[in-house]
């Protein structure tokens, strides 16, 4: 006898990004072309831009839990309830034992240990006045942990660290989980604080790749011919995932359905993409979902701002989808927001689920000189565009070190 893995699909949606702080706000904000990129002052550094959130952060926690907190465990708490809260769920009565959470991050505690040190350095680097709560603050696991604190969870709960591939890896661990009985119900994603920390911000001035524009909104312009770099910035998105049998019981809403994923790694650098390896990402999700490229109706790129990462994935596109696939419609979600590393992979999928139901494709905005090396089939652009068929959405997200991640999310269908 075969065996059928479980359905698993989306009840719940919680987000705060650079442009908005509820799925509402922020597929608005799409469709409208309105950008989140501000300057902000970075410590050594001065003035730079960055996608900068401005969610209420006490409308879940108490002041004296944001200051024994980190910035990356508030996010994760403001989407955790605010995905529970659009779920529907009857989350008192849930035995909390079988509620799983499972958060992606790029990477963790650097911000936490760059303020301490600044700290000391105004008293000789006296370690005396190190913080106490520094070590629980830095855990890998710390954002996962303080939203188990917060929602009084006693299932598994972890830190997924997939680098820039990391929003899509929570979802698919959480699909896997649910699939063997671990859970009964997830609370997964991405979140990222990177904006706290100057290391990111100069490691990537070293390598040339941080953006510079006199218009902070136009800063992050993937697929332009004058784009120059990455701008960063912060932000979560977390979803609540359930087996289908179980949300059908309850009468939950449903966003949509996993059809299928892939993660994979390039082997071959630490920084620079290889497009063979992320076509086979992509060639491998399509296959694990069932699907050919024809079937894939969405397609919400990666592509970073950066000159060599952006035609290297347009590669890649081009590999799989070739001229073939007319019904296929491409866009992006940095050129809005700027790059949320570990949350980017999720704040893109959501921004796309709206899809759905109003059959409309965001465009990727700031594209005034096309790049012809990134030129793709019904690359959709400036404008949003309407169209007959949404039923599949492909989302890729790619990371440092060479980790893959590319994840479908089809339409529901009783």
């Amino acid at each position: 006898m075969s065996f059928q893995p479980a359905r698993i699909v989306i009840t719940g949606v919680g987000l705060t990004a650079p442009n908005g702080n509820s799925l509402a706000e922020f597929r608005q904000n799409l469709l409208d072309g309105v950008a989140g990129v501000e300057p902000m002052d970075v410590r050594y550094m001065g003035r730079l831009i960055a996608g900068v959130c401005h969610y209420d952060a006490l409308k879940y926690q108490k002041k004296k839990e944001l200051r024994v907190g980190t910035r990356a465990g508030s996010i994760s708490i403001y989407c955790a309830r605010e995905a529970l809260a659009d779920s529907g769920v009857n989350f008192d009565a849930m035995p909390k034992d079988r509620v799983g959470v499972y958060i992606g991050c790029t990477e963790h505690g650097n911000v936490e240990t760059e303020n301490e040190i600044y700290a000391i350095s105004k008293f000789d680097y006296d370690t005396k006045y190190w913080s106490h709560y520094h070590n629980p603050r830095t855990v890998a696991n710390n954002p996962a942990g303080e939203t188990s604190l917060n929602l009084g969870t006693t299932g598994p709960a972890y830190t997924i660290g997939a680098a820039c591939a990391a929003g899509n890896l929570g979802l698919i661990h959480a699909a896997q989980m649910l699939r063997l009985g671990e859970v009964d119900f997830a609370i997964c994603g991405g979140v990222s604080e990177s904006i706290h920390t100057f290391g990111i911000f100069a490691g990537f001035k070293s390598q040339n790749a941080l953006a510079t524009h006199e218009d902070p909104k136009k800063a992050s312009r993937p697929f332009d011919r004058d784009r120059n770099g990455i701008v960063i910035s912060e932000g979560g998105a977390l979803y609540t995932l359930e087996r289908l049998d179980d949300a059908l019981a309850r009468g939950a809403k449903i966003y949509g359905e996993i059809a299928g994923y892939c993660v994979n790694s390039d082997a071959s650098d630490y920084v620079l993409p290889n497009p063979g390896r992320q076509a086979e990402c992509v060639r491998k999700a399509l296959k694990n979902a069932g699907m050919a490229p024809q079937d894939i109706h969405i397609i919400n790129t990666h592509a970073t701002s950066t000159p060599m990462g952006d035609i290297q994935e347009c590669e890649a596109i081009r590999a799989v989808f070739g001229e073939g696939c007319p019904d296929t419609y491409v866009n992006n979600t940095k050129s809005y927001i700027g790059h949320c590393m570990g949350a980017a992979g999720a704040l893109e999928l959501a921004g796309n689920l709206p899809s759905f139901n109003d059959l409309v494709v965001h465009p990727s905005i700031n594209v005034d000189n096309l790049d012809p090396k990134c030129e793709l089939p019904n690359l959709v652009l400036n404008q949003p565009r309407k169209v007959a068929k949404v039923d599949t959405i492909l989302n890729n997200s790619f990371g440092m070190l060479g980790i893959n991640s590319t994840l479908i999310v089809k339409r529901f269908v009783a």
